[in-house]
């Protein structure tokens, strides 16, 4: 396991080191915070800054680092590579700027940051993008922890109901009554998990692939015909939480909103994201040794699964070795993971949902009766998606599918908008220059190979991806010069 641990390494040192660089491109200083200065007791809540830290780890990471790392694992050592240099020079730059920039901007959320710095055209399209986007992620943590707990007692109906009223119950409510209290004790859970796990590792040290191995698809060794993805574009799709994820955009605003200080602005959004940096880690870790160890890899032991998709293999997998691991308590863990941490994931998604809507209309949030103009018609929305999902065979599978698409794209928008503030700023804009281009790059190549969008040959996908890389690039080059211009 040296390559994990190397890892684990260069996670730490990249938030000592390039955090502190990042924290100073940005120069935080001592003005008032919008925490202080538009306090209001539903969304403007100033929070002791340890709850504002766990909070904000669980609104990030949900059940991301774990999932996506345990299907990123197939693509084997890569995935290290990835969550190591997506998570210190993309993933964390990105939340920590968008958090850092709402709080300048009075706590506003993505899209009013893309409208001031990339324009009205570009902040309408990401608004309605951000919205379906926000639904979409609520409407699949609905359905798949209620078929999970369905298991246990109950119906599924049954449990649709209960989420969804408490879906609708968290997101009327100010957030530092059901959130500021619940959040932090599942924040820990997955942690301690996390924790355990590293402790199982250690004392059986496992013989993995390592990076000087060879960077290949390790899961085509184990199962050839599980798994045939070409590592560009899907590792930087499959693993998003734990490297870049554009749902961040949306989440870190939330904090901004909690925080009485700018100068805690880094270990609460760049360290969140290391921290989820290392918990992907620690399951990709833990997945490699599952779906490729012998005698009885991972592949025959989800063999039998009644449906081999996404995220049934995934929880799968997560039940398997932590209660094989970890006993009772590993089981307990694992159903938090499981179903705990989706739910959470989607009460912050309609919650932004809410909030991005009540800014784009200039709707006053404190009121209750606009809080519900908004609300009904979102979860009316979510439940039409819902109903659809159920009503077909491979509905959740392709929602998630979309989801993993867009939500990087989202990314986009959010890394674009942040090199244009840095270069308007006179700032080292290449921070986000490189993995702006890099992701438009990913999200462009992917949507031309998906089954799920257009499905071309890989050939004609990697060669429409470099042309939105040498288009992105002269873009930027003929509008630097322009600004460049201006301010002469």
């Amino acid at each position: 396991m040296i390559t994990f641990f190397i890892s684990l390494a260069a996670l730490v040192v990249g938030y000592l080191v390039y955090g502190s660089f990042v924290e100073r491109v940005f120069s935080p200083d001592d003005r008032p915070t919008p925490a202080v200065a538009k306090a209001d007791g539903m969304d403007y809540v100033a929070m002791p800054y340890w709850k504002v830290f766990m909070i904000q780890f669980l609104n990030i990471a949900g059940t991301g680092p774990i999932f996506g790392a345990i299907m990123g694992a197939k693509f084997g050592p890569a995935a290290y590579l990835w969550i190591v240099f997506g998570c210190i020079f993309a993933g964390a730059v990105h939340d920590y700027f968008t958090g850092m920039l709402s709080m300048r901007n009075g706590g506003c959320d993505l899209p009013e940051l893309v409208r001031k710095y990339l324009g009205g055209g570009a902040s309408k399209v990401l608004l309605a993008f951000a919205v379906f986007l926000l639904v979409m992620l609520g409407t699949v943590f609905v359905y798949s922890p209620a078929e999970i707990l369905h298991g246990i007692w109950g119906s599924t109906t049954l449990w649709i109901v209960l989420i969804f009223a408490y879906y609708v119950v968290a997101t009327m409510l100010p957030i530092d009554k059901i959130i500021g209290k619940v959040y932090p004790l599942f924040s820990f859970s997955l942690l301690f998990m996390a924790v355990a796990l590293v402790a199982v590792l250690v004392v059986r040290m496992p013989q993995l692939p390592e990076l000087w191995d060879g960077l290949g698809n390790m899961g085509k060794a184990a199962s050839p015909s599980t798994f045939t993805d070409s590592i560009f574009p899907c590792l930087f799709i499959t693993i998003a939480c734990g490297a870049i994820s554009g749902f961040h955009a949306t989440q870190s605003p939330l904090m901004a909103r909690c925080l009485r200080s700018e100068r805690k602005g880094r270990p609460i959004f760049y360290g969140a994201m290391i921290t989820e940096g290392l918990v992907a880690l620690v399951w990709a870790t833990v997945s490699m040794w599952f779906f490729y160890d012998a005698p009885q890899p991972g592949y025959e032991q989800i063999a039998g699964a009644a449906d081999k998709g996404f995220l049934t293999s995934a929880p799968m997998v997560v039940n398997l070795v932590c209660k094989d691991w970890l006993g009772l308590l590993g089981g307990v863990l694992a159903m938090l993971g499981v179903v705990a941490a989706p739910i959470t994931s989607g009460d912050t998604a309609f919650r932004s949902a809410r909030l991005i809507i009540a800014q784009a209309l200039r709707l006053n949030q404190c009121p209750k009766k606009n809080r519900l103009y908004i609300c009904v018609p979102l979860f009316a929305a979510s439940f039409a998606m819902l109903v659809w999902q159920m009503e077909n065979p491979d509905g959740f599978n392709t929602i998630w599918q979309y989801f993993g698409w867009a939500n990087q794209t989202l990314s986009v928008f959010a890394l674009w908008t942040i090199t244009v503030y840095l270069v308007r700023e006179n700032k080292p804009y290449v921070i986000t220059l490189i993995p702006a281009l890099f992701m438009t790059t990913v999200c462009t190549t992917f949507l031309m190979v998906s089954n799920t969008a257009f499905g071309l040959p890989y050939s004609v996908g990697y060669t429409v991806g470099g042309m939105a890389l040498c288009i992105a690039i002269v873009w930027f080059a003929v509008w630097k010069r322009n600004v460049s211009k201006k301010h002469i």
